[in-house]
């Protein structure tokens, strides 16, 4: 693994508290290899978002927001809430 996905993939598993560490890391250890540099960059700016916020939208306690929403993001929830037995709609 190169030096950036090492890189991104430690934040994503260290990123403040344990459950989002688990949901964020998770989902990045499963799709990171397969990551081209425009995904790698719309993962980067997921993992720039507060971590009270992604932990809400991963767990469906809140709704991702429009300015918020993005297909990378969409992908994450949809799989966070596979892994917990929620359906989408």
């Amino acid at each position: 693994m190169d030096a950036r996905r090492r890189r991104i993939l430690y934040r994503a598993r260290h990123r403040g508290t344990h459950e989002t560490d688990l949901l964020v890391g998770g989902f990045v250890a499963e799709r990171i290899g397969a990551m081209d540099d425009a995904g790698l960059a719309s993962l980067e700016a997921v993992l720039d978002l507060p971590d009270p916020d992604l932990f809400d939208w991963l767990t469906g306690r809140r709704a991702v927001p429009a300015e918020a929403e993005t297909p990378l993001l969409r992908a994450m929830v949809d799989w966070a809430q596979a892994r917990r037995g929620v359906s989408r709609g």
